[in-house]
Protein backbone atom coordinates (compact mmCIF):
# COMPACT_ATOMS: atom_id res chain seq x y z
CA UNK A 1 0.00 0.00 0.00
CA UNK A 2 1.58 3.27 -1.10
CA UNK A 3 2.40 6.06 1.40
CA UNK A 4 0.24 8.54 -0.51
CA UNK A 5 -2.78 6.21 -0.25
CA UNK A 6 -2.25 5.80 3.49
CA UNK A 7 -1.84 9.54 3.97
CA UNK A 8 -5.03 10.22 2.00
CA UNK A 9 -6.86 7.79 4.26
CA UNK A 10 -5.51 9.51 7.37
CA UNK A 11 -6.58 12.95 6.13
CA UNK A 12 -10.06 11.68 5.33
CA UNK A 13 -10.34 10.02 8.73
CA UNK A 14 -9.54 13.20 10.63
CA UNK A 15 -11.84 15.21 8.39
CA UNK A 16 -14.71 13.05 9.64
CA UNK A 17 -13.72 13.57 13.29
CA UNK A 18 -13.36 17.32 12.85
CA UNK A 19 -16.79 17.41 11.21
CA UNK A 20 -18.31 15.59 14.20
CA UNK A 21 -16.54 18.01 16.53
CA UNK A 22 -18.06 20.96 14.71
CA UNK A 23 -21.63 19.72 15.16
CA UNK A 24 -21.27 18.45 18.75
CA UNK A 25 -19.54 21.55 20.10
CA UNK A 26 -21.80 24.22 18.57
CA UNK A 27 -23.07 26.44 21.36
CA UNK A 28 -21.49 24.20 24.00
CA UNK A 29 -17.86 25.16 24.49
CA UNK A 30 -18.15 25.95 28.19
CA UNK A 31 -16.28 24.08 30.92
CA UNK A 32 -19.27 21.94 31.88
CA UNK A 33 -19.43 20.50 28.36
CA UNK A 34 -15.68 20.00 28.23
CA UNK A 35 -15.30 18.36 31.66
CA UNK A 36 -18.43 16.19 32.12
CA UNK A 37 -20.58 16.68 28.97
CA UNK A 38 -23.22 18.43 31.12
CA UNK A 39 -23.86 15.04 32.80
CA UNK A 40 -26.12 14.16 29.92
CA UNK A 41 -24.27 11.34 28.11
CA UNK A 42 -26.22 8.26 27.05
CA UNK A 43 -24.88 5.21 28.88
CA UNK A 44 -24.84 3.02 25.75
CA UNK A 45 -22.70 5.56 23.89
CA UNK A 46 -20.33 5.76 26.85
CA UNK A 47 -20.14 1.96 27.18
CA UNK A 48 -19.38 1.37 23.54
CA UNK A 49 -16.98 4.31 23.29
CA UNK A 50 -15.03 3.15 26.33
CA UNK A 51 -14.03 0.00 24.44
CA UNK A 52 -11.89 2.05 22.09
CA UNK A 53 -10.44 4.07 24.96
CA UNK A 54 -9.57 1.04 27.08
CA UNK A 55 -8.17 -1.11 24.28
CA UNK A 56 -6.09 1.38 22.28
CA UNK A 57 -3.47 0.61 19.67
CA UNK A 58 -1.66 -1.47 22.29
CA UNK A 59 -4.33 -4.14 22.13
CA UNK A 60 -4.60 -3.81 18.38
CA UNK A 61 -0.91 -4.44 17.70
CA UNK A 62 0.93 -5.60 20.82
CA UNK A 63 -1.54 -8.27 21.97
CA UNK A 64 -1.56 -10.14 18.61
CA UNK A 65 2.21 -9.72 18.32
CA UNK A 66 2.85 -11.12 21.81
CA UNK A 67 1.02 -14.38 21.01
CA UNK A 68 4.22 -16.00 19.72
CA UNK A 69 5.87 -15.77 23.14
CA UNK A 70 2.89 -15.87 25.50
CA UNK A 71 0.27 -17.82 23.52
CA UNK A 72 -3.21 -16.88 24.80
CA UNK A 73 -1.84 -16.31 28.32
CA UNK A 74 -2.85 -12.66 28.15
CA UNK A 75 -6.45 -13.80 28.53
CA UNK A 76 -5.68 -14.65 32.17
CA UNK A 77 -4.99 -10.97 32.67
CA UNK A 78 -8.22 -10.07 30.82
CA UNK A 79 -10.26 -12.24 33.21
CA UNK A 80 -8.74 -10.30 36.08
CA UNK A 81 -9.68 -7.10 34.25
CA UNK A 82 -13.31 -8.25 34.16
CA UNK A 83 -13.41 -8.77 37.93
CA UNK A 84 -11.80 -5.37 38.40
CA UNK A 85 -14.49 -3.71 36.24
CA UNK A 86 -17.21 -5.27 38.40
CA UNK A 87 -15.57 -3.95 41.57
CA UNK A 88 -15.42 -0.50 40.01
CA UNK A 89 -19.11 -0.65 39.10
CA UNK A 90 -20.33 -1.65 42.55
CA UNK A 91 -17.75 -0.12 44.91
CA UNK A 92 -16.09 2.94 43.39
CA UNK A 93 -18.82 4.38 41.15
CA UNK A 94 -21.40 4.59 43.97
CA UNK A 95 -18.85 6.48 46.06
CA UNK A 96 -18.09 8.94 43.26
CA UNK A 97 -21.76 9.60 42.54
CA UNK A 98 -22.68 10.04 46.21
CA UNK A 99 -19.95 12.65 46.54
CA UNK A 100 -20.96 14.33 43.25
CA UNK A 101 -17.34 14.43 42.04
CA UNK A 102 -15.94 15.94 38.87
CA UNK A 103 -12.34 15.07 39.66
CA UNK A 104 -12.28 11.75 41.52
CA UNK A 105 -9.20 12.88 43.46
CA UNK A 106 -11.35 15.33 45.39
CA UNK A 107 -12.19 12.27 47.52
CA UNK A 108 -8.63 12.28 48.85
CA UNK A 109 -8.93 15.89 49.97
CA UNK A 110 -12.14 15.20 51.86
CA UNK A 111 -10.81 11.98 53.38
CA UNK A 112 -7.17 12.86 54.12
CA UNK A 113 -6.37 16.48 53.36
CA UNK A 114 -4.76 18.93 50.96
CA UNK A 115 -1.42 17.19 50.35
CA UNK A 116 -2.99 13.77 49.79
CA UNK A 117 -5.36 15.32 47.26
CA UNK A 118 -2.61 17.04 45.32
CA UNK A 119 -0.44 13.92 45.45
CA UNK A 120 -3.21 11.70 44.09
CA UNK A 121 -3.94 14.10 41.28
CA UNK A 122 -0.26 14.47 40.41
CA UNK A 123 0.13 10.67 40.29
CA UNK A 124 -2.69 10.57 37.75
CA UNK A 125 -1.16 13.34 35.65
CA UNK A 126 2.19 11.53 35.51
CA UNK A 127 0.69 8.06 35.05
CA UNK A 128 -1.79 8.96 32.33
CA UNK A 129 0.73 11.10 30.46
CA UNK A 130 3.22 8.22 30.37
CA UNK A 131 0.61 5.58 29.52
CA UNK A 132 -1.01 7.62 26.77
CA UNK A 133 2.37 8.60 25.34
CA UNK A 134 3.29 4.89 25.14
CA UNK A 135 0.06 4.19 23.27
CA UNK A 136 0.44 7.04 20.81
CA UNK A 137 4.08 6.06 20.29
CA UNK A 138 2.88 2.69 19.03
CA UNK A 139 0.80 4.11 16.19
CA UNK A 140 3.35 6.83 15.47
CA UNK A 141 6.07 4.29 14.66
CA UNK A 142 3.68 2.58 12.23
CA UNK A 143 2.76 5.88 10.56
CA UNK A 144 6.43 6.80 10.41
CA UNK A 145 7.50 3.53 8.83
CA UNK A 146 4.72 3.18 6.28
CA UNK A 147 3.91 6.82 5.45
CA UNK A 148 6.26 9.58 6.55
CA UNK A 149 9.61 7.85 6.00
CA UNK A 150 8.87 8.03 2.28
CA UNK A 151 9.23 11.83 2.48
CA UNK A 152 11.96 11.86 5.17
CA UNK A 153 9.65 13.51 7.69
CA UNK A 154 11.23 13.46 11.19
CA UNK A 155 9.58 11.24 13.78
CA UNK A 156 9.00 14.26 16.04
CA UNK A 157 7.01 15.92 13.26
CA UNK A 158 4.89 12.78 12.80
CA UNK A 159 3.92 12.78 16.47
CA UNK A 160 3.32 16.54 16.45
CA UNK A 161 0.95 16.21 13.46
CA UNK A 162 -1.05 13.55 15.31
CA UNK A 163 -1.34 15.68 18.44
CA UNK A 164 -2.30 18.82 16.51
CA UNK A 165 -5.09 16.96 14.72
CA UNK A 166 -6.37 15.56 18.02
CA UNK A 167 -6.32 19.03 19.60
CA UNK A 168 -8.29 20.48 16.70
CA UNK A 169 -11.29 18.20 17.17
CA UNK A 170 -11.29 18.10 21.00
CA UNK A 171 -10.28 21.55 22.25
CA UNK A 172 -13.75 23.06 22.08
CA UNK A 173 -16.29 20.34 22.88
CA UNK A 174 -14.06 18.19 25.12
CA UNK A 175 -15.88 15.22 26.61
CA UNK A 176 -19.15 16.06 24.87
CA UNK A 177 -17.42 15.60 21.52
CA UNK A 178 -15.34 12.61 22.63
CA UNK A 179 -18.37 10.56 23.73
CA UNK A 180 -19.56 10.65 20.11
CA UNK A 181 -16.19 10.38 18.31
CA UNK A 182 -15.09 7.49 20.51
CA UNK A 183 -18.34 5.64 19.77
CA UNK A 184 -17.61 5.96 16.05
CA UNK A 185 -13.96 5.00 16.52
CA UNK A 186 -14.90 1.93 18.56
CA UNK A 187 -17.21 0.86 15.74
CA UNK A 188 -14.24 1.14 13.37
CA UNK A 189 -12.04 -0.81 15.81
CA UNK A 190 -14.44 -3.72 16.35
CA UNK A 191 -15.27 -3.95 12.64
CA UNK A 192 -11.58 -3.90 11.79
CA UNK A 193 -10.58 -6.80 14.03
CA UNK A 194 -13.47 -8.97 12.82
CA UNK A 195 -12.77 -8.18 9.17
CA UNK A 196 -9.05 -8.85 9.71
CA UNK A 197 -9.89 -12.37 10.83
CA UNK A 198 -12.08 -12.82 7.74
CA UNK A 199 -9.37 -11.56 5.36
CA UNK A 200 -6.62 -13.70 6.89
CA UNK A 201 -8.89 -16.76 6.90
CA UNK A 202 -9.71 -16.23 3.22
CA UNK A 203 -5.99 -15.93 2.44
CA UNK A 204 -5.45 -19.30 4.12
CA UNK A 205 -8.52 -20.82 2.35
CA UNK A 206 -10.32 -21.43 5.65
CA UNK A 207 -14.05 -21.18 6.34
CA UNK A 208 -15.50 -20.18 9.73
CA UNK A 209 -15.33 -23.61 11.36
CA UNK A 210 -11.93 -24.37 9.88
CA UNK A 211 -10.64 -21.05 11.21
CA UNK A 212 -11.92 -21.84 14.69
CA UNK A 213 -10.35 -25.31 14.60
CA UNK A 214 -7.07 -23.99 13.20
CA UNK A 215 -6.72 -21.48 16.02
CA UNK A 216 -7.79 -24.02 18.63
CA UNK A 217 -5.30 -26.66 17.43
CA UNK A 218 -2.43 -24.24 16.89
CA UNK A 219 0.57 -24.07 19.21
CA UNK A 220 -0.53 -20.56 20.24
CA UNK A 221 -3.89 -21.39 21.83
CA UNK A 222 -2.73 -22.33 25.32
CA UNK A 223 -4.69 -20.03 27.62
CA UNK A 224 -3.99 -21.00 31.23
CA UNK A 225 -0.55 -21.44 32.76
CA UNK A 226 -0.30 -23.24 36.10
CA UNK A 227 3.36 -24.25 36.04
CA UNK A 228 6.20 -22.80 38.13
CA UNK A 229 4.41 -20.24 40.28
CA UNK A 230 7.65 -18.85 41.73
CA UNK A 231 9.81 -18.68 38.61
CA UNK A 232 7.50 -17.43 35.84
CA UNK A 233 5.52 -14.23 35.30
CA UNK A 234 2.81 -15.98 33.26
CA UNK A 235 1.28 -18.11 36.06
CA UNK A 236 -2.51 -17.82 36.20
CA UNK A 237 -2.76 -16.31 39.66
CA UNK A 238 -0.08 -13.69 38.97
CA UNK A 239 -1.82 -12.61 35.77
CA UNK A 240 -5.33 -12.80 37.24
CA UNK A 241 -4.58 -10.91 40.47
CA UNK A 242 -2.50 -8.40 38.55
CA UNK A 243 -5.37 -7.91 36.10
CA UNK A 244 -7.82 -7.11 38.91
CA UNK A 245 -5.68 -4.47 40.58
CA UNK A 246 -4.26 -2.95 37.40
CA UNK A 247 -7.87 -2.44 36.28
CA UNK A 248 -8.97 -0.88 39.55
CA UNK A 249 -5.99 1.50 39.41
CA UNK A 250 -5.84 2.26 35.68
CA UNK A 251 -9.62 2.51 35.25
CA UNK A 252 -11.35 3.00 38.58
CA UNK A 253 -8.77 5.44 39.96
CA UNK A 254 -8.10 7.08 36.61
CA UNK A 255 -9.79 10.38 35.80
CA UNK A 256 -9.84 9.52 32.09
CA UNK A 257 -12.22 6.56 32.10
CA UNK A 258 -14.09 7.60 35.23
CA UNK A 259 -14.78 11.02 33.71
CA UNK A 260 -16.86 9.29 31.05
CA UNK A 261 -18.79 7.30 33.64
CA UNK A 262 -19.46 10.45 35.64
CA UNK A 263 -20.96 12.07 32.55
CA UNK A 264 -23.93 9.66 32.75
CA UNK A 265 -27.18 10.96 34.27
CA UNK A 266 -27.09 8.73 37.38
CA UNK A 267 -25.37 5.80 39.05
CA UNK A 268 -27.76 3.27 37.52
CA UNK A 269 -26.84 4.26 33.99
CA UNK A 270 -23.15 4.38 34.89
CA UNK A 271 -23.32 0.81 36.21
CA UNK A 272 -25.18 -0.40 33.12
CA UNK A 273 -22.38 1.18 31.14
CA UNK A 274 -19.69 -0.70 33.08
CA UNK A 275 -21.45 -4.07 32.89
CA UNK A 276 -22.01 -3.78 29.15
CA UNK A 277 -18.46 -2.58 28.64
CA UNK A 278 -17.08 -5.56 30.60
CA UNK A 279 -18.83 -8.15 28.45
CA UNK A 280 -17.73 -6.57 25.17
CA UNK A 281 -14.19 -6.05 26.50
CA UNK A 282 -13.70 -9.74 27.27
CA UNK A 283 -15.14 -10.86 23.93
CA UNK A 284 -13.09 -8.45 21.81
CA UNK A 285 -9.84 -9.52 23.50
CA UNK A 286 -10.52 -13.11 22.42
CA UNK A 287 -10.77 -11.81 18.86
CA UNK A 288 -7.46 -9.98 19.19
CA UNK A 289 -5.69 -13.08 20.48
CA UNK A 290 -7.19 -15.06 17.60
CA UNK A 291 -5.86 -12.47 15.15
CA UNK A 292 -2.42 -13.01 16.65
CA UNK A 293 -2.53 -16.77 16.16
CA UNK A 294 -3.75 -16.35 12.59
CA UNK A 295 -1.06 -13.80 11.76
CA UNK A 296 1.67 -16.22 12.79
CA UNK A 297 0.00 -19.04 10.86
CA UNK A 298 -0.21 -16.73 7.84
CA UNK A 299 3.47 -15.82 8.17
CA UNK A 300 4.45 -19.47 8.34
CA UNK A 301 2.30 -20.39 5.34
CA UNK A 302 3.64 -17.52 3.22
CA UNK A 303 7.27 -17.89 4.28
CA UNK A 304 7.49 -14.51 6.04
CA UNK A 305 10.50 -14.23 8.35
CA UNK A 306 9.03 -12.84 11.57
CA UNK A 307 12.42 -12.93 13.29
CA UNK A 308 13.54 -10.09 11.02
CA UNK A 309 11.00 -7.73 12.62
CA UNK A 310 12.35 -5.24 15.14
CA UNK A 311 9.66 -6.14 17.69
CA UNK A 312 6.55 -8.36 17.67
CA UNK A 313 4.55 -5.12 17.56
CA UNK A 314 5.48 -4.81 13.87
CA UNK A 315 3.93 -8.16 12.85
CA UNK A 316 0.36 -6.99 12.22
CA UNK A 317 1.26 -3.83 10.26
CA UNK A 318 3.93 -5.70 8.27
CA UNK A 319 1.49 -8.36 7.09
CA UNK A 320 -1.51 -6.06 6.63
CA UNK A 321 0.33 -3.36 4.70
CA UNK A 322 2.94 -5.36 2.78
CA UNK A 323 1.49 -8.83 2.23
CA UNK A 324 -2.24 -8.34 1.76
CA UNK A 325 -4.54 -6.56 -0.70
CA UNK A 326 -5.64 -2.93 -0.56
CA UNK A 327 -8.92 -3.49 1.31
CA UNK A 328 -7.38 -5.47 4.23
CA UNK A 329 -4.68 -2.80 4.48
CA UNK A 330 -7.27 -0.02 4.71
CA UNK A 331 -9.24 -2.00 7.31
CA UNK A 332 -6.07 -2.43 9.37
CA UNK A 333 -5.26 1.29 9.24
CA UNK A 334 -8.85 2.10 10.15
CA UNK A 335 -8.71 -0.08 13.25
CA UNK A 336 -5.26 1.03 14.35
CA UNK A 337 -6.03 4.72 13.91
CA UNK A 338 -9.38 4.41 15.69
CA UNK A 339 -7.92 2.46 18.60
CA UNK A 340 -5.05 4.83 19.21
CA UNK A 341 -6.76 8.18 18.77
CA UNK A 342 -9.79 7.11 20.82
CA UNK A 343 -7.34 6.67 23.69
CA UNK A 344 -5.26 9.79 23.14
CA UNK A 345 -8.10 12.29 22.65
CA UNK A 346 -9.77 11.05 25.82
CA UNK A 347 -6.52 11.19 27.79
CA UNK A 348 -5.74 14.77 26.80
CA UNK A 349 -9.24 15.83 27.85
CA UNK A 350 -8.93 14.06 31.20
CA UNK A 351 -5.47 15.50 31.88
CA UNK A 352 -6.79 18.97 31.12
CA UNK A 353 -9.80 18.42 33.38
CA UNK A 354 -7.73 17.14 36.28
CA UNK A 355 -5.23 19.99 36.11
CA UNK A 356 -7.93 22.66 35.79
CA UNK A 357 -10.04 21.27 38.63
CA UNK A 358 -7.35 19.95 40.98
CA UNK A 359 -4.62 22.56 40.58
CA UNK A 360 -6.26 25.65 39.07
CA UNK A 361 -9.43 25.24 41.20
CA UNK A 362 -11.85 25.95 38.36
CA UNK A 363 -14.86 24.65 40.27
CA UNK A 364 -14.17 27.02 43.16
CA UNK A 365 -14.21 30.11 40.95
CA UNK A 366 -17.23 32.38 41.21
CA UNK A 367 -17.71 32.36 37.44
CA UNK A 368 -16.26 29.09 36.20
CA UNK A 369 -17.28 29.76 32.57
CA UNK A 370 -15.55 33.11 32.40
CA UNK A 371 -13.85 33.61 29.04
CA UNK A 372 -10.46 33.90 30.76
CA UNK A 373 -10.89 30.45 32.34
CA UNK A 374 -11.87 28.94 29.01
CA UNK A 375 -8.74 30.43 27.46
CA UNK A 376 -6.70 29.03 30.34
CA UNK A 377 -8.23 25.62 29.69
CA UNK A 378 -7.15 25.84 26.04
CA UNK A 379 -3.58 26.64 27.11
CA UNK A 380 -3.54 23.70 29.54
CA UNK A 381 -4.79 21.44 26.73
CA UNK A 382 -1.97 22.62 24.48
CA UNK A 383 0.54 22.23 27.31
CA UNK A 384 -0.28 18.57 27.86
CA UNK A 385 -0.04 17.94 24.12
CA UNK A 386 3.52 19.30 24.19
CA UNK A 387 4.40 17.25 27.26
CA UNK A 388 3.10 14.09 25.60
CA UNK A 389 5.22 14.82 22.52
CA UNK A 390 8.35 15.08 24.67
CA UNK A 391 7.57 11.86 26.57
CA UNK A 392 7.10 9.97 23.30
CA UNK A 393 10.46 11.16 22.00
CA UNK A 394 12.17 10.02 25.21
CA UNK A 395 10.40 6.67 25.05
CA UNK A 396 11.55 6.16 21.46
CA UNK A 397 15.15 6.49 22.60
CA UNK A 398 14.94 3.96 25.44
CA UNK A 399 12.26 1.40 24.55
CA UNK A 400 13.34 -2.07 23.47
CA UNK A 401 10.33 -4.08 24.62
CA UNK A 402 6.81 -4.80 23.44
CA UNK A 403 4.73 -1.73 24.28
CA UNK A 404 2.02 -3.74 26.04
CA UNK A 405 4.55 -4.92 28.60
CA UNK A 406 6.05 -1.45 28.97
CA UNK A 407 2.67 0.13 29.72
CA UNK A 408 1.62 -2.31 32.41
CA UNK A 409 5.06 -2.38 34.03
CA UNK A 410 5.01 1.43 34.17
CA UNK A 411 1.49 1.31 35.63
CA UNK A 412 2.72 -0.93 38.43
CA UNK A 413 5.08 1.81 39.57
CA UNK A 414 3.00 4.92 38.90
CA UNK A 415 -0.51 3.79 39.88
CA UNK A 416 0.53 1.65 42.86
CA UNK A 417 0.64 4.50 45.41
CA UNK A 418 -2.73 5.79 44.16
CA UNK A 419 -4.24 2.34 44.71
CA UNK A 420 -2.73 2.26 48.20
CA UNK A 421 -4.14 5.69 49.04
CA UNK A 422 -7.70 4.88 48.01
CA UNK A 423 -7.55 1.43 49.65
CA UNK A 424 -6.41 2.92 52.95
CA UNK A 425 -9.07 5.61 52.85
CA UNK A 426 -11.88 3.14 52.25
CA UNK A 427 -10.61 0.40 54.59
CA UNK A 428 -10.45 2.26 57.92
CA UNK A 429 -11.15 5.50 59.76
CA UNK A 430 -7.59 6.40 60.74
CA UNK A 431 -6.19 9.84 59.96
CA UNK A 432 -3.00 9.98 57.91
CA UNK A 433 -0.07 12.33 58.38
CA UNK A 434 -1.16 14.38 55.39
CA UNK A 435 2.16 16.19 54.86
CA UNK A 436 4.01 12.85 54.75
CA UNK A 437 1.83 11.41 51.98
CA UNK A 438 3.87 12.87 49.06
CA UNK A 439 7.06 11.35 50.50
CA UNK A 440 5.37 7.99 51.06
CA UNK A 441 4.18 7.95 47.45
CA UNK A 442 7.74 8.56 46.27
CA UNK A 443 9.43 6.06 48.58
CA UNK A 444 6.97 3.26 47.79
CA UNK A 445 7.82 2.90 44.06
CA UNK A 446 11.53 3.04 44.94
CA UNK A 447 11.17 0.18 47.41
CA UNK A 448 9.03 -1.70 44.88
CA UNK A 449 11.75 -1.29 42.24
CA UNK A 450 14.35 -2.70 44.65
CA UNK A 451 12.13 -5.71 45.35
CA UNK A 452 11.31 -6.20 41.67
CA UNK A 453 14.94 -6.20 40.53
CA UNK A 454 16.08 -8.54 43.31
CA UNK A 455 13.05 -10.80 43.88
CA UNK A 456 14.48 -13.69 41.86
CA UNK A 457 17.83 -13.60 43.67
CA UNK A 458 16.36 -13.04 47.12
CA UNK A 459 13.24 -15.21 47.00
CA UNK A 460 13.39 -17.16 43.72
CA UNK A 461 10.22 -15.31 42.70
CA UNK A 462 9.69 -13.59 39.33
CA UNK A 463 7.34 -10.61 39.69
CA UNK A 464 4.78 -9.96 36.94
CA UNK A 465 1.75 -7.69 36.71
CA UNK A 466 1.14 -8.21 40.44
CA UNK A 467 3.87 -5.60 40.89
CA UNK A 468 1.12 -3.00 41.37
CA UNK A 469 -0.27 -4.97 44.35
CA UNK A 470 3.16 -4.98 46.02
CA UNK A 471 3.52 -1.23 45.44
CA UNK A 472 0.05 -0.51 46.81
CA UNK A 473 0.70 -2.75 49.84
CA UNK A 474 3.93 -0.90 50.68
CA UNK A 475 2.07 2.42 50.42
CA UNK A 476 -0.74 1.08 52.62
CA UNK A 477 1.69 -0.16 55.29
CA UNK A 478 3.59 3.15 55.41
CA UNK A 479 0.29 5.05 55.68
CA UNK A 480 -0.77 2.75 58.51
CA UNK A 481 2.51 3.13 60.41
CA UNK A 482 2.41 6.94 60.20
CA UNK A 483 -1.35 7.27 60.82
CA UNK A 484 -3.17 7.91 64.06
CA UNK A 485 -6.56 7.46 65.59
CA UNK A 486 -8.87 10.40 65.17
CA UNK A 487 -9.99 10.20 61.58
CA UNK A 488 -13.41 8.97 62.64
CA UNK A 489 -14.87 12.45 62.88
CA UNK A 490 -13.68 13.22 59.37
CA UNK A 491 -15.16 9.99 58.05
CA UNK A 492 -18.50 10.71 59.70
CA UNK A 493 -18.53 14.22 58.27
CA UNK A 494 -17.69 12.79 54.87
CA UNK A 495 -20.51 10.26 55.08
CA UNK A 496 -22.91 12.98 56.19
CA UNK A 497 -21.87 15.10 53.23
CA UNK A 498 -22.42 12.14 50.92
CA UNK A 499 -25.89 11.48 52.33
CA UNK A 500 -26.87 15.09 51.82
CA UNK A 501 -25.32 15.39 48.40
CA UNK A 502 -27.48 15.41 45.28
CA UNK A 503 -26.20 14.35 41.90
CA UNK A 504 -26.37 17.65 40.09
CA UNK A 505 -24.29 19.83 37.89
CA UNK A 506 -21.60 21.65 39.89
CA UNK A 507 -19.81 23.53 37.17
Amino acid sequence: MSPITLLSFLIGYFAVLIGISYFTSRGASDNSSFFIANRNSKWYFVAFGMIGTALSGVTFISVPGAVSNNSFGYFQFVLGNAVGFLLIAFVLLPLYYRMNLISIYTYLEKRFGYWSYKTGSMIFLVSRTIGSAFRLYLVAIVLQKFIFDAWNVPFAATVAICLILIWIYTHKGGLKTIVITDTLQTLFLVSSVILSIVFIANSLDLNVMQTFEAVKESSYSKMFFWEDFMGTKSHFFKQFIGGIFVTIAMTGLDQDLMQKNLSCKNIGEAQKNMLTFTGVFVAINIFFLSVGAMLYMFAQAKGIDVTALRTPDHLFPEIALNHMALLPAIVFMLGLTAATFATTDSALTALTTSFCVDFLNFTKKANHDDIKLIRTRHLVHIGFSVVMLLVILVFRMINDDSVVNAIFRAAGYTYGPLLGLFAFGMANKRAVADKLVPYICIISPILTYVLDTNSVDWFGYAMGFELIVVNAAITFIMLLVTSRQGGGELMEALKEAERGSKVKQTI
